[in-house]
């Protein structure tokens, strides 16, 4: 077997697995053995029942003290049972597992790992993974890797998978050379991929998942560094006129708001970039809320005044349509067409966007990945704006360039990265930071509470909502289980819905519903047609509503500090007053401490600082948590050490680097 064999080549993988398997971007073995577990879960010593906390993972061991009973419920079949200790009782249910009928036997002990929660007067563990004592001493030495998953694939599908190419990995060749993985003392390459899917213990994985990051960091720091020594290289054919940047002035005068000096001087720094000859390359970087939208606004305006075309990629549908509308409206007194061009628009729509583009008649397009598909030409694009770009690969944002004639690159993002991580990571752009807020906007005031706030929290949003303002409650999503992210949602906006009655309107949106819906829900949201919108993280990048003015966020030190931040700034967009609440379930001082960072502080900068020194380097246990998908396992701040060792290597060995990365390319 080799690694760029079919997925059908391995034992117990037949065509209909691999099909799914292609849901996750699975088709060769090497896809396969790429795939790394999300987290890993480990096995505790049993907590009596009633010392054992609530959503939170625990272990129990309890005798089964009553018969189990399997019903039908609206969406569910519903198998229930109790169990006691010497402390307390507990009922345990599972979903869609009518077979378990015939697997639990009353006067049974068993150990019952989940999460606990409070329904009414009863304590509840949903869905436990259960075991035999004798078994889960066994268990208590393993960590067990949990995969992405979707439809048709299961976690154990995807670990039997794996253990059958074990020894192709253990035999992988390494492409560093051997003095590199001695001199930085890195765990051989074979080694770490096996360690990644069959851990012995933390330390291994830990220093297996460092292995893996500077990897990736490496390949990803040579990139840039080519990028940028082939941009210095260029000239431009896209210079901006005078006459453009002439109306570019009436246009600033015509908004109903004055720039700040950062946003005057990120914009001059554009301007200046397209005029002088060579192409540009340039981040904006600065905190949620900043106004960098504006600046690529007046980019993109320049641009069609000056004879050519402008694109705007942003990472998710929601979020292109609502560019697409905010510049529509922008650019309709000049004139000027713009269109939106998803992956879910119909073959005809995306088909006259595409002649649009062609004939030079529509002059800016706003979209998803969709614009980089190879059916998309331009008639003369002269300036690609990528939003958010901490979720777009090196890669993927060259892709889009190329399809114009070295058209002038403008990169946005509002993740917070510490300075000296910021050098490193964007080495192939010029920086601007905008570091002001815009006139007029208050700071939003924060609390971190306990769950007993939960009714107080309710009743605030009950009252804003009164004076005609809306809010935002945050559920985290429940992973590696079908359809319980739409649940935990639906469930808690049920939940309210009985709270409020009929005098607050309540929705619910996740991430797993159709572009549409998603797009009819946020309108409705934008319309005031909804008072309390219950969703996921789904709505974290760039949604705008000023009327917002609550976020209410759950399970909050389930979260990374910037997503929190991310999250945050969904409120605080208008001028009325805003309001963060915190609700940390694990009342533990780390979580405490953390989410003390937030409530103390809006600057998202000094919030990312923060967050890498109270994380520290090397954490590889939870969720990957900075958001940044140019790569598959590292994160640019739980390995934030490794990124700047990757650079270290790079300036000490960046030519044999290059000479053995063409070597390999070669064959």
């Amino acid at each position: 077997m080799q690694l760029k064999d079919p997925v059908t080549s391995i034992r117990g993988v037949g065509d209909k697995t691999a099909e799914a398997f292609r849901k996750l971007n699975i088709s060769t073995v090497e896809d396969l053995i790429r795939l790394y577990p999300r987290r890993y879960l480990g096995y505790s010593e049993p907590l009596p029942i009633r010392q054992a906390p609530e959503m939170e993972r625990v272990t129990i061991m309890a005798e089964i003290c009553t018969y189990v009973k399997t019903y039908k419920g609206p969406r569910y079949v519903i198998t229930s049972l109790s169990a006691q200790d010497a402390t307390g009782s507990i009922e345990l249910v599972w979903f869609n597992c009518p077979y378990l009928r015939n697997t639990f036997h009353k006067g049974e002990t068993y150990c019952f790992v989940g999460l606990i929660k409070r329904k009414g007067n009863r304590r509840v563990m949903e869905q436990p993974e259960f075991f035999t004592p004798y078994k889960y001493q066994d268990m208590k030495s393993v960590l067990q890797p949990i995969y992405p998953l979707t439809a048709g694939v299961t976690n154990t599908m995807l670990r039997k998978a794996v253990h059958e190419v074990r020894p192709l990995i253990r035999s992988m060749p390494d492409e560093l050379p051997s003095q590199l993985v001695s001199e930085y003392r890195l765990t051989p390459k074979g080694q770490a991929l096996e360690s990644i899917h069959f851990p012995k213990d933390e330390e291994q994985l830990r220093q297996s998942a460092r292995r893996l990051a500077f990897d990736e960091f490496l390949q990803f720091l040579l990139d840039v560094r080519e990028m940028r020594e082939e941009n210095l290289r260029l000239t431009s054919e896209h210079l901006i006129t005078e006459e453009a940047v002439s109306k570019l002035q009436g246009f600033l005068a015509g908004l109903p708001y004055q720039l700040t000096e950062g946003q005057k001087k990120a914009l001059d720094d554009v301007v200046q970039d397209m005029s002088g000859g060579s192409v540009m390359n340039r981040l904006i970087q600065g905190d949620v809320g900043c106004g960098k939208t504006i600046v690529a606004a007046g980019a993109l305006f320049v641009t069609v005044l000056s004879g050519y075309q402008g694109a705007l990629m942003v990472p998710t549908e929601v979020l292109a349509m609502q560019h697409f509308k905010d510049l529509t409206e922008l650019f309709r007194p000049y004139g000027i067409n713009v269109a939106l061009l998803t992956g879910s628009m119909t073959m005809k729509e995306k088909r006259t966007v595409y002649e649009g583009l062609r004939s030079g008649e529509i002059k800016i397009v706003i979209g998803t990945h969709a614009l980089i598909q190879e059916k998309v030409d331009y008639q003369s694009l002269g300036l690609v704006v990528t939003d958010e770009q901490h979720r777009f690969g090196v890669r993927q944002r060259e892709r889009l360039a190329e399809k114009g004639k070295l058209p002038h690159v403008l990169v946005m993002s509002a993740t917070p990265i510490p300075r000296t991580l910021a050098i490193i990571l964007y080495a192939d752009l010029d920086i601007s930071l905008i570091t002001q807020m815009p006139g007029g906007r208050k700071k939003t005031l924060n609390c971190v509470v306990g769950t007993d706030y939960r009714p107080t929290a309710y009743s605030f949003i009950r009252k804003e909502v009164s004076r005609g303002r809306q809010a935002y409650v945050i559920c985290p999503k429940v992973e590696d289980s079908e359809g319980v992210e739409l649940e935990n949602v639906g469930s808690y906006a049920e939940m309210l819905r009985e709270t409020y009655g009929d005098s607050v309107r309540v929705e619910s949106l996740h991430g797993k519903m159709k572009e549409e819906k998603k797009q009819e829900i946020l309108q409705a949201f934008r319309d005031r047609k909804i008072d309390v919108l219950v969703s996921t993280t789904v709505i974290e990048v760039g949604i705008n509503n000023p009327n917002a003015t609550v976020m209410m966020i759950e399970n909050a030190e389930r979260f990374g500090l910037a997503q929190l931040h991310q999250l945050r700034g969904r409120v605080g967009r208008g001028d009325a007053q805003s309001y963060c609440i915190f609700i940390n379930v694990n009342q533990s001082d780390e979580a405490k401490e953390r989410l003390s960072v937030l409530e103390e502080s809006n600057d998202g900068f000094h919030i990312a600082s923060e967050d890498l020194r109270l994380r520290g380097p090397g954490d590889f246990f939870g969720v990957r948590q900075s958001g940044d998908l140019m790569f598959r396992l590292a994160d640019i701040y739980q390995h934030a050490d490794v990124l700047q060792m990757a650079q270290d290597c790079i300036l000490k060995y960046e030519n044999e680097l290059r000479d053995r990365r063409k070597d390999i390319q070669h064959g």
